[in-house]
This record gives C-alpha cells, sequence and structure tokens, in this order.
C-alpha cells in the first residue's frame, strides 16, 4: 500500500502532532507500508517525519494561498479584509492546483490522506482520478461559511472523512449532509512520552525573565498557540480576579505559529492586556517551548480555556497523561475528554470567574490537586494510547471507494 499523506505547513501544531501519531502508529502495524508526507511549507514537521524514517518533501504553497483563511475573520471587517486577499489568492491557487495535481500523478499513490482545511479541498481537486481521499478532519466546519462551502462542494464519491471527535463528526454531518461518510477517531498521544515526571519549575521563571518563584509555589498555566480563540484573554481576566496573596504565579507558554492573517494574538496585545490588568510580576510569557512534556511537568495546573467549542482538545489530554491536575472546557470536543471533577475540573467557556474558580480551588487544595493528576493519568491511558490508532485507520485505509449514505457520526 502506497499512501501519499499531504499537509499545508511544516509547522507542529495540534493538528500536526496528531498527524504524527498516526503515522508513528502505522509505521509500527505496517511497516511495509510506503508512507510519504507532501508539505506546503519548511517546518519542524519535516524533522519529526523523517526521524521515523517516512520520506518528505514540499511543495510550496504560495504565500497569498498560506495567509488565506476564514478562521477568526467576523463582521463586515473580516469579510471585506478577505475579500480583498481573495483575487490574487485565486489566481495562485490554480497554478497550485496544477503543480500538486501533477505531483500526485507521479507518486501514484493508492490513497491520499489530508491534514488540514486547506489541504482538503486540494487534495480532492487534484488526487488522481478513482484513487480515494481521506480527511483527517481536525476542525468544526459550520463556524467557517467559505470553508464549509468548498468542503460541500468538493466532497463526493471519493471522499472518506475520519473525524477526531464525535462533536467534529456531527458538525460535518450537518455540513455535508447525509451522503457523507464519516468516521469517529478519537485522537491518541505517545503515553510513554507523555507521563508524570519531575518538573523544573525554574524553567518556565527562566523563560518569561521572572525571578525565582517562592517555594511552595503553584505554578498555573495555559499551554497553546496564540490563536485567538484559545481563550488567553479568559485566562488572564481569570488570572486577575485571583488575590496577589494567593501562593501561586501564572505562565502563557506557547506563541504565535499560523500563517493565516488576523487569526492569533501577538504578544504584544497579551502583555499589554496583562499589565492592564495588573498581572505584571505575577504572569511570565515563556514564548514557544520545544519540549512540551517538560513545560506540562513544570506546572500544577494546567488550563485548558478555549473560548468556542474545541474540536478535541489536545492539551487537556496531554496534562493528564503527565498526571498534572487540569481545569478544561465544558464545551465540544473537549468535553468528550474529561469527566467533571473526577479526571479534570470543568468551567463553562467564557466565564473568567469559573475559571478563577476552579483555580483557586487548585491552588488552596494539594490534595485536589493530586487525585486529579492521579485519576487523569489512568484515564489516558485507558481512552488515548496511540498504539490503537493503527487498528482504528487500517479497516479505512484498506477499504476501497466509500459506499454514499454511510456515517457512524
Amino acid at each position: 500500500m502506497k499512501i501519499l499523506f499531504f499537509n499545508p505547513t511544516g509547522i507542529l501544531g495540534g493538528a500536526e502532532r496528531n498527524l504524527l501519531d498516526v503515522l508513528t502508529s502505522l509505521r509500527t502495524a505496517r511497516p511495509d507500508w510506503r508512507l510519504r508526507l507532501l508539505l506546503g511549507d519548511e517546518g519542524p514537521l519535516r524533522n519529526a517525519v523523517e526521524a521515523l524514517g517516512i520520506p518528505c518533501d514540499t511543495l510550496p504553497l504560495p504565500h497569498t494561498v498560506a495567509r488565506l483563511g476564514d478562521a477568526g475573520l467576523s463582521g463586515l471587517s473580516g469579510r471585506v479584509r478577505l475579500a480583498a486577499r481573495t483575487p490574487a489568492a485565486a489566481v495562485a491557487t490554480a497554478g497550485y492546483v496544477k503543480r500538486l495535481r501533477t505531483r500526485l500523478r507521479a507518486e501514484a499513490p493508492d490513497r491520499v490522506v489530508t491534514n488540514g482545511m486547506k489541504a482538503h479541498v486540494l487534495g480532492a481537486w487534484t488526487a488522481p482520478r478513482g484513487v480515494p481521499v481521506l480527511w483527517n478532519l481536525q476542525d468544526f466546519v459550520r463556524s467557517r461559511p467559505i470553508m464549509a462551502h468548498l468542503l460541500r462542494a468538493s466532497s463526493g464519491r471519493n471522499i472518506t472523512v475520519v473525524a477526531l471527535s464525535l462533536a467534529v463528526a456531527a458538525d460535518v454531518a450537518q455540513t455535508l449532509g447525509h451522503d457523507a461518510e464519516i468516521t469517529t477517531i478519537h485522537s491518541a498521544i505517545d503515553l510513554d512520552q507523555f507521563a508524570p515526571g519531575p518538573g523544573q519549575g525554574s524553567a518556565l521563571d527562566q523563560a518569561s525573565g521572572l525571578p525565582p518563584a517562592p517555594p511552595g509555589t503553584v505554578r498555573v498555566g495555559l499551554v497553546s498557540t496564540f490563536a485567538r480563540w484559545k481563550g488567553h484573554d479568559v485566562f488572564l481576566e481569570a488570572a486577575a480576579q485571583i488575590p496577589p496573596d494567593r501562593p501561586c504565579r501564572f505562565y502563557v507558554v506557547g506563541g504565535p505559529i499560523y500563517r493565516s492573517a488576523g487569526s492569533q494574538y501577538s504578544v504584544e496585545e497579551l502583555r499589554d492586556k496583562a499589565e492592564a490588568l495588573g498581572l505584571s510580576g505575577r504572569i511570565g510569557f515563556t514564548g514557544h517551548q520545544a519540549d512540551p512534556v517538560a513545560a506540562l511537568r513544570a506546572l500544577d495546573v494546567v488550563v485548558h480555556a478555549s473560548t468556542r467549542p474545541e474540536p478535541f482538545g489536545r492539551v487537556i489530554v496531554e496534562g493528564m497523561a503527565c498526571g498534572r491536575a487540569v481545569v478544561a472546557m465544558r464545551d465540544g470536543g473537549a468535553a468528550e475528554l474529561f469527566q467533571d471533577d473526577v479526571t479534570a475540573l470543568g468551567c463553562r467557556p467564557g466565564r473568567p470567574d469559573e475559571l478563577a474558580q476552579a483555580i483557586t480551588r487548585l491552588v488552596d487544595d494539594p490534595t485536589l490537586r493530586s487525585r486529579l493528576g492521579a485519576a487523569g493519568r489512568e484515564a489516558a491511558l485507558a481512552r488515548f494510547n496511540r498504539t490503537r490508532l493503527a487498528g482504528e485507520w487500517l479497516p479505512l485505509l484498506e477499504a476501497g471507494p466509500p459506499t454514499v449514505g454511510a456515517t457512524d457520526a
């Protein structure tokens, strides 16, 4: 079996880490299969994939196409900005489609697996006739009208959708209609890598330019890209509601990684907001951390604060797997990952007051932190071991073109 995977970027965000887990599981289960990854941009993902022994090439996506996106663009001003960029992107897309179609014909894959909204559309347009295309769908579609329209127009008899949560499956089913073939495969992680262990909280202080935290300080952190819907504003507002005499320090771990314009915060914006809220000296901005496990272990409390439904919420599972107490939003795919007050504390999204209360409970109660950490690790072992991924992907990859009308969403 020769399978070509196509990802539009070379970054290592959550969607790309999910892809790496799928590739690792398939490589272990089917070492004789010929797997290959084609990227639309260079980046650290290439090195990570090649470290698995999987060949990786790049067909650079034009800058105007890479920047084009409808995520984070709302209202009239957002539509105007998007429309202004569309004509140049349309011309560049036509040329890229031609090059990609030629490349896929030369590769002659048995299956094409796409990862990312742009990749789904481009893969459907360019895959050789009769070759099944699997969309590894890791985003909600209905909230993005342009992408929803393009996916609906691009779906057909050779398209199978693999949704990473029940919430995503239900969303895409409403977008594509009852004829779409949709299978839900929850993402999973490397539980040997993401595991309990000692943390170096001082490393976060150093990365943030803060003085060493006093002994007994509870470190509370939001680990995320700077996408605007990841809830950095809610996290900062919640931190501001916690009295300064509480023995805790807050951290924003991560940075901007996307090329689509208008979809993410800058660190300057977040620093300004933190200062305006009176958080100077109580919060650190670490920047991107190359080792996500070390960053999670350095925290006592891991916060997930997304303001809109999360397709999955990988950091929730990673924090649980590392034995850390987790606060997560009870919404979207994230709500499928934990049991409230058993494996994590749940909050309603967009409520700084609820988030502040949950963080305060954990700061004040080390026994609760320990209980949630232990229960979270057990839940991760039971549900999110990536060795199961191959067993769920193989039937889809080995099957022929999908049967129209089948869905388990």
